[in-house]
């Protein structure tokens, strides 16, 4: 074999190796961070939305909405819910409605932005209150409450709820609304 062939080889090798660990280690931190920034920037509200609140997007996305999150990657027949939340300090307890939707989701990732639980209709959990802890939390989970233990302190939590047509909208806001976070030593 040439010598050239060879260098031209082993360069291919080492690019796809390159490329390959980026696109699987690398990839999905930039994403996160990006989406992360987002939020808590100014890509969903001005002002961004603080620690440990959900914010519910009031419309659905379309082209001509402001909203840059809205419009990288959201489904046009989807209102979205988001949120940040720090669980360095306490626990966070999701209260989550009854939801009389055909489609609803709610999809918590870690700052590696692998999405380590998810509630919905296609789950078995559904309505309820849910302890949503830390690693490093120890302490008792009250009756009734399920807990969702997160791999990290940080929280990106993402709420998805269909809205069948256009005078649905309304109806699907207040029920998305009705999703809260409170602190647990509150």
């Amino acid at each position: 074999m040439n010598k050239n062939l060879r260098v031209f080889m082993i360069a291919v090798i080492v690019v796809w190796a390159a490329g390959t660990f980026a696109y699987l280690y690398l990839l999905p931190n930039i994403i996160y961070n990006g989406v992360y920034g987002l939020v808590m920037g100014n890509g969903v509200k001005t002002g961004g939305i603080p620690l440990n609140t959900l914010y519910t997007l009031p419309t659905l996305g379309s082209p001509s909405s402001n909203s840059f999150l809205v419009n990288t990657g959201a489904n046009r027949d989807t209102l979205y819910t988001v949120g940040v939340l720090n669980l360095g300090a306490d626990p966070e307890i999701l209260h989550v409605p009854n939801i009389p939707i055909k489609y609803y989701s709610l999809e918590f990732f870690d700052l590696n932005g692998n999405d380590f639980a998810e509630l919905g209709i296609r789950t078995p959990y559904q309505a309820g209150n849910y302890l949503i802890t830390g690693p490093g939390w120890n302490g008792q989970v009250s009756q009734g409450m399920i807990q969702i233990a997160s791999p990290s302190d940080t929280v990106f939590l993402i709420v998805r709820v269909l809205v069948e047509n256009e005078s649905s909208l309304p109806i699907v806001y207040n029920i998305s609304k009705q999703i809260q976070i409170t602190p647990l030593n509150n």
